[in-house]
C-alpha cells in the first residue's frame, strides 16, 4: 500500500482502511463502474446496479453521488466511490471538444458520508487531455486529488485523451501519456482504455508499458462496450498477467447480461483480480 505524503498523519489510518476495504487486502481492485446513467443515457433500472454491487464479488462501486443518495439507505454495505463529474454523449467531439466539470465537491461528499454513515471510500473524476478545455479540467483534477487526500479518501482519475487534437484515442503512446498525467496529479488509481495492438506488441504487452509509466499509481483498464464473455475474460486475464495492470473497471460487461449471469461475471472477474485464479477457472464460473 502506498500512502501519499499529502495525507495528514491524523488521516492516514482512514486512508489505509479505505484502501484495504476496496482492494480486499491486496494491491488490486475490481471496480464496478456505473456512471452510464448520465454518460450513456442508460435506460437500465438503477437499482439493478446496486443489487449487483451488493454481491460478494465487487470491490467497490463507482457512481454519481445522486444515485448513492437515492439508493444508499437500502444498500448500506457497499463500498462506494463517488464520481464527481459527468457529461452525456449527446454532443460529439466533432461538434465541440469534451469538457466535464465538477458537480459535487469533495467536502460535500465527506459531509454526506458522515451524515449517512455510508462507506464512501473515495472519489473519482474524469478528464479529457487533448480537449481545448484541458486546462480547466487539469486544475480541477489536481484540486480534487489533494482535497480527497486531506480527508483520507482514495482519489481516482478516469483519463481519456479526446478532442479534435487527438487523432487516435487508443494509440499506445497516448494511453501511456494518460497514465502519466494521473500519476503527476497524485492519483491513487487511474482508469484508462486498453491500447490498440501494434505490429510488434499485443494490447496486453503495451499495457505493461502503460503500467510502468504510471509508476506507483495503480492502473485499471476500462471494460468498455459489452464483448463476448469468454473473450472478455481472456482479455482480463492477459491484462492482469502480461500487462500487470492492477485491476479492472467494468460496467457494461457485467450489467448488460441478465441478472443471474451478471452476478456470475462479477464472480469470475473477482476470481481473476483478487484470487489470481486461472482463466479456465474464471470461464468455468460462467459455464464455459
Amino acid at each position: 500500500m502506498i500512502v501519499p505524503t499529502d495525507i495528514p498523519i491524523s488521516h492516514r489510518p482512514i486512508f489505509e482502511e479505505n484502501y484495504r476495504a476496496i482492494t480486499r487486502g491486496t494491491d488490486k481492485l475490481m471496480l464496478f463502474a456505473c456512471d452510464q446513467k448520465i454518460e450513456q443515457l442508460n435506460p437500465i433500472n438503477p437499482e439493478d446496479f446496486f443489487v449487483i454491487a451488493a454481491s460478494a464479488y465487487v470491490g467497490a462501486f463507482a457512481t454519481q453521488p445522486g444515485l448513492i443518495a437515492r439508493y444508499g439507505a437500502q444498500y448500506q454495505n457497499i463500498d462506494y466511490i463517488a464520481k464527481l463529474n459527468a457529461k452525456t454523449n449527446l454532443i460529439s467531439s466533432s461538434q465541440r471538444d469534451p469538457s466535464s466539470r465538477q458537480g459535487w465537491s469533495v467536502e460535500q461528499v465527506v459531509q454526506f458520508a458522515q451524515e449517512s454513515k455510508l462507506p464512501i471510500r473515495g472519489v473519482a473524476y474524469a478528464l479529457y487531455p487533448g480537449s481545448e478545455f484541458e486546462d480547466i479540467q487539469l486544475a480541477e483534477a489536481a484540486r480534487i486529488v489533494h482535497e480527497a487526500h486531506q480527508y483520507g479518501l482514495i482519489a481516482m482519475l478516469w483519463v481519456y485523451p479526446r478532442g479534435k487534437a487527438v487523432r487516435h484515442e487508443t494509440e499506445a503512446r497516448v494511453i501511456i501519456g494518460a497514465a502519466s498525467i494521473a500519476t503527476a496529479l497524485g492519483a491513487d488509481f487511474v482508469k484508462v482504455k486498453v491500447p490498440t495492438p501494434e505490429r510488434h506488441a499485443s494490447s496486453a504487452q503495451l499495457m505493461n508499458e502503460v503500467v510502468k509509466a504510471a509508476g506507483n499509481t495503480t492502473v485499471l483498464f476500462a471494460g468498455g462496450e459489452r464483448q463476448d464473455p469468454g473473450k472478455f475474460l481472456r482479455e482480463v486475464h492477459d491484462l492482469l498477467t502480461i500487462g500487470k495492470v492492477g485491476g479492472c473497471a467494468v460496467g457494461r460487461n457485467i450489467y448488460e447480461h441478465d441478472f443471474a449471469y451478471a452476478i456470475k461475471m462479477a464472480e469470475a472477474l473477482s476470481s481473476l483480480v483478487y484470487k489470481g485464479q486461472t482463466l479456465a477457472h474464471a470461464q468455468s464460473i460462467i459455464g464455459l
